[in-house]
């Protein structure tokens, strides 16, 4: 039996993001889009009281791995993503630049 502190990703595709879960409840997400390949990443939030745990850090590996599996790519308009990535050298290879083409896609998609 696992125990129950440990965290659950999930990805909810249909909410675009993916959640991490501590006892079943919510503790925060990392929100993105998809284009041509790519997953955007463009928000991570943790809630206030589950703050402090690292459990952005596990949310965000937990989605970059997913990511690498469906051999997407990842593009970090989040600076917590962005700054996740710059530590984590393993996810270096499948990294795309945030464009000023991106940042306009992203703005009008969210627009909708």
């Amino acid at each position: 039996m696992t125990q129950a502190t440990t965290p659950i990703v999930r990805n909810v595709d249909a909410r675009h993001r993916y959640e991490i879960l501590v006892d079943g409840e919510g503790a925060g997400f990392t929100a993105y889009r998809d284009r041509d390949g790519q997953r955007v990443f463009f928000h991570t939030e943790i809630d206030d009281a589950f703050a402090g745990q690292g459990l952005a850090s596990v949310l965000v590996r937990e989605a970059l791995s997913d990511v690498r599996s469906s051999g997407r790519r990842i593009v970090p308009v989040c600076p917590y993503v962005a700054k996740f990535l710059k530590k984590h050298e393993e996810f270096a290879d499948l990294t795309d630049p945030v464009t000023p083409e991106i940042l306009q896609w992203l703005k009008t998609t969210l627009a909708r």
